[in-house]
């Protein structure tokens, strides 16, 4: 399922991250979505510091590494996501995680 980078409920815009995995590394194949309100077709991407795609999808797949986030007319920007090409990553489930939560890591490479 898709899994939010900032809280629930929160009046912002949100990127959504598929596989639900941080950190997102590029060979995992990330998709990110941009959820936030106002008009539809008016979400506006940013990669490594610059506009990079204005009224583009609210879905993108990420096809080489970099910083993203994005802009939603009503809710405007997201976090920044960083998607690396890293050989050997350490990851967590992308999750609300409470004191005392059992949590999986995994070890990819």
């Amino acid at each position: 399922g898709w899994c939010p980078l900032s809280p629930a409920g929160a009046q912002t815009t949100q990127l959504l991250l598929e596989p639900p995995w941080w950190p997102p590394v590029l060979w995992d194949r990330v998709t990110l979505t941009c959820q936030g309100s106002g008009t539809a077709g008016a979400t506006t991407w940013y990669k490594d510091r610059k506009s990079w795609w204005q009224e583009g999808p609210e879905h993108l797949t990420v096809t080489k590494s970099g910083i993203y986030w994005c802009e939603r007319p009503d809710t405007g920007l997201s976090p920044l996501v960083t998607v690396s090409d890293d050989d050997l990553v350490l990851q967590v489930p992308v999750r609300a995680l409470l004191e005392g939560d059992t949590v999986t890591l995994r070890c990819r490479g």
